[in-house]
């Protein structure tokens, strides 16, 4: 049975979440006695709608999971790129990285249950508030919100489980669909262009810097979808096009400009500004995290969170793959090896590895011990990026592409790049994917469309099966996809299980 089927907007889970609210929840309380509420009454009126929708931001959190100690959804999705380490206080995380992970393994049954209760609280908003009274602007807008978030988590189950259930309309106990069967890919992802085409024409402003969901955000995910579709398992390269000429939309409208020093990528004064074109939002008191401590060498002693637990740590011989000069490979930029003792700062703490500077939230690491961090979704970098590879695929590399990977070249301290054949900008982009966007949940993605992955001893690409990194055993070909979780598989006898699993 899909774990979605009890999926209600109810005020008080709305609220209890609710980051981006426009409406208080104080007052958003008076408005209905909320013991009454069901799926058919709720949605009555606009500030309903509205509430309804800010709860679905809730669900882009969903990278941010907690699994147990030391595991987040991210971290396993890091863990199976094959350049990152952890430390040895985690069962999981361990069973990750040995190729040792079953279909009952919280990873796989969490993000399923996730993404599916999101899609539930999704399509509830797209089948009920286009029937409430409401200015139509606002409505139309409130769609759009809801036809990303839909689009957002069936492209997450897409990549990880493959063919996964297409449900379309809430569900209850007597659905049709309450036990579905698996829909082939080419179907999901038609679905997921139809939902972002449609939030494209709903009206978003073209930038938000408060964190919702924006007209760049739709555009910017559209380009991730073509260019996946592109690659395996649908290889519809026509997608190539389209993703280059969707990304190219954002980078002539010039509207998410690079910043100047990478600790921007973390900090707290810039959030949702410069080049983050949507992020998953969080702030103390409301919602909080442990990114910055999930990433710091295991109880290290530099900051004041609870546990420090090294969950997350760059191989070194991906580390080593920074070009000589690169910024982002200097002390406190994209990585550090020591910092001071939060007990005595005049101590420096050596941490003997490299670790994830670009996660580390000075202000609750050393302030009150309470991370809320914003996890990054899109950036403008990575949109870049994905004009290089899409149009260098469509006819060699043309000076806009080359302009796209030298600006970001250039902020690293990099000399700019010229004069490459097909294949051989195809890797310079690649590299760059892994160096810049390193750690933010492209890898394994990239790994899943390419069937590559970066041999950092031999600094090329190579074929992942068969591939053995620097740590775990040979990559398994059944590793390009999740196993589908075994209570949906127990539950649901129209499911079939992934190869291999």
């Amino acid at each position: 049975m899909l774990s979605f089927i009890h999926s209600r907007a109810r005020a008080g889970a709305l609220c209890a979440g609710l980051l981006l609210a426009t409406t208080g929840c104080k007052d958003f309380l008076k408005e209905d006695n909320r013991s009454s509420l069901t799926q058919d009454n709720y949605f009555a009126n606009a500030t309903q709608a509205q509430s309804a929708v800010d709860g679905l931001y809730n669900r882009l959190r969903i990278m941010n999971t907690d699994v147990g100690y030391g595991e987040s959804i991210w971290v396993g999705l890091e863990l199976m790129a094959l350049h990152a380490s952890t430390l040895g206080q985690s069962f999981n995380n361990n069973q990750l990285i040995n190729q040792s992970i079953d279909p009952a393994n919280p990873y796989f049954s969490n993000m399923w249950n996730l993404a599916y209760n999101g899609i539930g609280a999704a399509n509830l908003v797209l089948t009920r508030v286009p029937a409430i009274n409401m200015d139509e602007t606002q409505k139309k807008a409130l769609l759009g919100q809801a036809y990303f978030v839909r689009a957002f988590l069936y492209y997450h189950l897409v990549r990880l489980y493959g063919d996964v259930p297409l449900i379309l309309t809430p569900i209850d106990g007597t659905s049709p669909d309450l036990y579905p069967g698996r829909t082939p890919q080419a179907e999901v992802y038609t679905r997921i262009i139809a939902d972002l085409q449609a939030a494209e024409q709903a009206g978003l402003p073209a930038v938000d810097r408060t964190g919702r969901i924006s007209q760049g955000a739709v555009k910017a995910l559209l380009a991730s979808v073509y260019l996946t579709s592109a690659g395996f398992p649908l290889q519809l390269t026509a997608n190539y096009q389209k993703a280059a000429d969707k990304a190219a939309e954002l980078i002539d409208a010039n509207q998410y400009p690079l910043f100047t020093s990478y600790a921007s990528l973390h900090n707290t004064t810039d959030k949702n500004q410069g080049e983050l074109i949507l992020q998953a939002q969080f702030a103390f008191g409301i919602a909080t995290n442990a990114i910055s401590a999930l990433v710091i060498p295991y109880f290290a002693g530099v900051s004041k969170y609870n546990d420090e637990f090294g969950a997350v740590v760059p191989t070194p011989g991906f580390y080593a793959t920074y070009e000589a000069g690169d910024l982002r490979a200097q002390e406190q930029q994209f990585y550090f090896s020591k910092y001071p003792s939060i007990k005595d700062p005049s101590v420096t703490v050596d941490f003997k590895t490299q670790a994830l500077y670009k996660y580390f939230q000075v202000e609750s690491a050393r302030g009150n011990g309470v991370g809320d961090e914003n996890w990054t979704l899109l950036r403008m970098p990575e949109v870049m990026l994905i004009y290089a590879e899409a149009s260098n695929e469509v006819g060699g590399p043309t000076p806009k592409a080359y302009a796209q990977l030298n600006a970001i070249r250039s902020r690293a301290k990099l000399p700019a790049l010229a004069g490459l054949s097909q294949d051989d900008f195809r890797n310079a982009v690649w590299k760059e994917r892994y160096h810049e966007l390193a750690y933010e949940n492209k890898a394994y993605f990239d790994i899943q469309r390419t069937r590559k992955t970066y041999d950092v001893a031999g600094n090329k690409f190579v074929n992942v099966v068969g591939f053995k990194g620097e740590i775990g055993p040979a990559f398994q070909a059944k590793y390009l996809l999740w196993g589908i979780p075994s209570a949906e598989i127990n539950n649901n006898k129209q499911l079939t299980q992934n190869p291999g699993w």
